[in-house]
């Protein structure tokens, strides 16, 4: 049985996981160590599923209660599930997951779409009734997703929304799409001069596409900007004395970065192997990617997008800096902390006292998150 210090001395694993309590109740633990309430009732041999909060928004004690309401209704013959059995939203989504998604997409799409709607939307909206939920419901999950920097997941996230929504009123479960009623209330999505992607089946086409070129220098450079994440100059201008072996992180000097702070990379085991693999070929050298004319530079600035152009992605759809916005999206998905994902994107810190002195903020909590990023990648490959 679940306990307040136990919850709270929950980690986080590799994948999501389920802690059970007693009566159907159990807490739900994700990657990003966020935890959510599940209730689980069968009724006349029928199981039921409900969302029933995030902790510790949602105590252990008012959990309880409300699974003990339930189990209440169920003991003298009612079923609370029956008058919006087929009409809550968490019900309507998984029957348009079954229905429209599962029998046309990818499995990996299809949990990328549940997992959206597990994550972010059923804790909100998942147990109310489809025809009371209104626009201002909806505004206030992209407001939400929007405050973690990440406006186009919020637009993802809407989308699936709407086509929830739209098979509703198709099969007559609901009145109307209130998701239509946001256009020109999200945050815009910007790519004009950064596209990126972040469909799990493109990045899986992008990261096949990199892994199977023949050319070491430009495959071990994009693979260690897509499990990095650094800014294009930030890649091509490092340096071997910049990398720590046994630490496992690359110490990147101010003078190199945008915002002119040192900035510390931990490095996944993937991108450890990256390194490794390109030392005997540059090692000796100043530059892990020195210019094919002379060892005495870093490669050109347009190394990585011809690399990326020849692959066959146009340069309004990809390009080196879009592992960027590709790692953001996906971190944020998966709700680890935004002030981890800031950090180590190293974007500029409002409050220059602290600017100059947090470039090892988060640094544990930071380690562990690139890990699992590079770990997400090689699992699409599989």
């Amino acid at each position: 049985m679940l306990t307040d210090t136990g919850i709270r001395r929950l980690g986080a694993r590799e994948r999501r996981f389920e802690v059970q309590d007693e009566g159907g109740l159990s807490l739900e633990v994700m990657p990003s160590g966020q935890k959510f309430w599940r209730l689980k009732v069968q009724i006349q041999g029928k199981t039921y599923k409900r969302s029933l909060g995030k902790y510790p928004a949602v105590s252990l004690s008012a959990a309880r209660k409300a699974r003990d309401e339930v189990r209440l209704q169920v003991a003298i013959g009612q079923n609370p599930f029956a008058q919006a059995e087929g009409r809550t939203f968490e019900s309507l989504a998984e029957e348009w997951l079954r229905v429209k998604v599962v029998p046309v997409m990818k499995p990996i799409t299809v949990e990328m779409k549940r997992s959206r709607l597990e994550r972010i939307v059923f804790p909100v909206i998942g147990g109310r009734p489809v025809n009371q939920i209104e626009p201002k419901d909806l505004l206030r999950i992209a407001r939400e997703i929007e405050s973690r920097n990440a406006p186009e997941l919020a637009h993802r996230v809407m989308q699936i929304i709407s086509q929830v929504f739209r098979y509703g009123v198709a099969a007559g479960a609901a009145d109307r799409d209130p998701a239509g009623d946001l256009r020109g209330a999200l945050v815009p999505v910007r790519t004009k001069h950064h596209p990126t992607i972040t469909d799990p089946d493109q990045i899986r086409a992008l990261m096949r596409a990199i892994r199977g070129m023949n050319t070491i220098r430009t495959r071990c450079a994009l693979l260690l900007q897509a499990y990095t994440f650094v800014r294009p100059g930030e890649l091509r201008h490092a340096e071997w004395t910049e990398f720590d072996h046994g630490k496992m992180e690359w110490r990147i000097p101010g003078e190199k970065m945008k915002m002119k702070k040192p900035h510390i990379i931990p490095l996944s085991t993937q991108a450890a192997a990256v390194v490794r693999e390109m030392e005997p070929w540059t090692g000796r050298g100043k530059y892990m990617f020195p210019s094919n004319r002379t060892a005495s530079r870093p490669m050109s600035d347009a190394t990585v997008n011809a690399a990326i152009r020849r692959l066959g992605y146009a340069q309004d759809e990809f390009t080196g800096h879009g592992f960027r916005s590709m790692a953001s999206t996906i971190l944020n998905e998966h709700q680890w902390n935004r002030d981890w994902i800031e950090r180590q994107l190293a974007h500029a810190e409002e409050d220059e006292v602290r600017a100059a002195y947090n470039f090892a903020e988060y640094l544990p909590e930071r380690r562990k998150m690139m890990q699992w990023w590079a770990d997400w990648l090689d699992e699409l490959l599989k």
